[in-house]
C-alpha cells in the first residue's frame, strides 16, 4: 500500500471542473443535492479498477500503468482486479452492479463497452444505460499476426492459403463478440473464407495460442504480441485501420492490399456505474487526464504501441455510440450469436 497523500479539493481548477460538471448534465447525468459533499470526500476507501482481461493483456497494461499515478492522486489504493471471460461481460457486469459512488471503475474495450450487446442477449447490463463514461485511454493497432512459420507474409498470400484448405484452417480471437472475433468475421465475409474460431480469454492465452501453432491467425492488439513479433517468433501481415501505424510503419493497411472496407480501430476506456455523482466523475476524468497527459505515461504506452486519446466524458459516450453503430450492420449480415 502506499503512502496517503491528501489532495485538497481547492487545489482543483475550479472553471474546468464546473465545465465538466456541466458536460455530465448534458450527457444526462444526475447531479443530486449534496454531491459536491460527496466529491469533496472522494475517495473514502480503496479504488477497484476492474480489467475484463487477463494479466498481460493490452488493456492490463494501460490501466495497471493509470492506477499506479492515480493513487498518488487520490491519496487512496487503487487496485487492479482482473476479471476475464464472456468477451468482458463478466467484468461488465459486476461494475455495473456495483455502487455508484466512484470507487469501483471499469477499465474497458470495444467489445463489453460497444459491441457485445449486438452478440450477447443474456447481458445484464447495457453499456451506455448502466454505465456513465470517465475517459477514453488509448487507442492501439488492430492487426492480423500470423506464426512466423506460415508461410504467408502479406494477406493476399494467406487469404489464398485458406482458400486451399477450406475447413483446415483456424483463427484465435481474445474472446466471443471482441473486435478481434468480429473483425475476422468480416475478413471471411468479405474474402470468402472457410476458417474456424476458437476464442480465447484474452490476448495472452491467444498470443501463446498462436506461437504454440495450435491457431493459424489472430487479430489483436499489436502490444498483446509485441514481444513475440520481435523476437521472429510471429508476422504481422495487415493492420486493420485506415491508415499505418507508427508502431508499424512498414505493414501496409488492409485497404492497401486490397481489402477495403476492414477497419476496426481499437480503444481502451474508463467508465463508472450509472448514477455516479457528476463531480466525481469529472474529478477522476481530470485526474486521469492529466496522467495521460505526463510525458512518462505517454512514452510507456508508446513503447508497447498504444497511442494516448483523453477527452471529455461525451466524446467517449459518442466514441462507444459510434462503435456500435459500426458493427451492428455487420453482426446482423453475417447473422452472429455467440451465446
Amino acid at each position: 500500500m502506499s503512502q496517503r497523500i491528501t489532495t485538497k479539493a481547492s487545489t482543483l481548477d475550479r472553471r474546468p471542473f464546473l465545465l465538466s460538471i456541466a458536460a455530465m448534465l448534458l450527457l444526462g447525468i444526475a447531479v443530486p443535492y449534496g454531491s459536491v459533499a460527496a466529491q469533496q470526500g472522494f475517495p473514502s476507501q480503496t479504488v477497484r479498477i476492474v480489467v475484463p482481461t487477463p494479466p498481460g493483456s493490452s488493456v492490463d497494461v494501460a490501466a495497471r500503468l493509470i492506477s499506479e499515478r492515480l493513487r498518488e492522486r487520490l491519496g487512496q489504493p487503487v487496485i487492479i482486479e482482473n476479471r476475464p471471460g464472456a468477451g468482458g461481460t463478466i467484468a461488465g457486469g459486476e461494475v455495473a452492479r456495483a455502487a455508484a459512488d466512484g470507487h469501483t471503475l471499469f477499465a474497458g474495450f470495444n467489445g463489453p463497452l460497444a459491441s457485445a450487446p449486438l452478440l450477447f442477449s443474456k447481458m445484464t447490463y447495457r453499456p451506455l444505460e448502466s454505465f456513465v463514461p470517465i475517459i477514453t485511454t488509448v487507442s492501439q493497432p488492430h492487426v492480423l499476426v500470423v506464426n512466423a512459420q506460415h508461410p504467408a507474409k502479406n494477406l493476399s498470400e494467406f487469404v489464398a492459403s485458406v482458400r486451399q484448405a477450406p475447413g483446415r484452417y483456424n483463427y484465435a480471437s481474445v474472446g466471443n463478440g471482441s473486435a478481434s472475433h468480429l473483425t475476422m468475421e468480416l475478413l471471411k465475409s468479405r474474402a470468402n473464407l472457410a476458417i474456424v474460431h476458437i476464442p480465447y480469454t484474452g490476448g495472452p492465452g491467444a498470443t501463446q495460442a498462436l506461437v504454440a501453432g495450435d491457431v493459424h491467425a489472430l487479430f489483436t492488439a499489436y502490444v498483446n504480441v509485441r514481444p513475440m513479433v520481435s523476437a521472429g517468433r510471429l508476422r504481422v501481415i495487415g493492420i486493420a485501420e485506415s491508415k499505418r501505424s507508427p508502431a508499424l510503419p512498414e505493414v501496409p493497411t488492409f485497404a492497401e492490399q486490397g481489402f477495403a472496407g476492414i477497419d476496426a480501430p481499437l480503444f481502451n476506456a474508463i467508465v463508472a456505474p450509472a448514477g455516479t455523482p457528476a463531480p466525481i466523475v469529472a474529478r477522476l476524468n481530470k485526474e486521469i487526464g492529466e496522467i495521460l497527459a505526463l510525458e512518462d505515461t505517454r512514452n510507456k504506452l508508446a513503447a508497447g504501441g498504444m497511442d494516448v486519446i483523453g477527452g471529455s466524458p461525451e466524446q467517449l459516450a459518442a466514441l462507444m455510440r459510434a462503435e456500435a453503430q459500426r458493427w451492428q450492420p455487420v453482426v446482423e449480415r453475417l447473422g452472429l450469436r455467440p451465446d
